[in-house]
């Protein structure tokens, strides 16, 4: 997951107009095919940041009795801000499904209903 983050971090966070042609030429010609590769990514590194940032967080949560109490970690806000500065996971899948890292293969749902 390191891998990725430090990867991510060269990606601009804000959107630009992509040529449809593009993008759709990687699915032959099919954009919601190529819609629907990067929509599983991006739910799948959905899934895994908000996994690793809910980790992250935990060691930093204890009960307190009271407000008063609680106190502002700085470390715990750092790592807030880090995630909140990583680009949408939408742009990422988008970008690896540009840069050909993304691999996707059909199935064949004949063989699997004989089954």
């Amino acid at each position: 997951m390191n891998d990725l983050k430090q990867r991510v971090q060269k990606y601009d966070p804000n959107l630009k107009a992509l040529n449809l042609n593009e993008i759709s030429e990687k699915t032959n010609g099919n954009i919601y095919e190529a819609l629907a590769v990067m929509a599983k990514r991006a739910n799948q590194l959905t899934v895994l940041l908000k996994e690793e940032l809910q980790h992250k967080l935990e060691e930093f949560s204890v009960q307190y009795e009271t407000i008063e109490e609680i106190m502002e970690n700085t470390e715990q806000l750092e790592i807030s801000r880090f995630y909140e500065k990583l680009p949408n996971p939408a742009l990422i899948a988008l970008h690896e499904f540009m840069e050909d890292k993304l691999g996707y293969e059909y199935r064949n749902l004949d063989e699997e209903i004989d089954e």
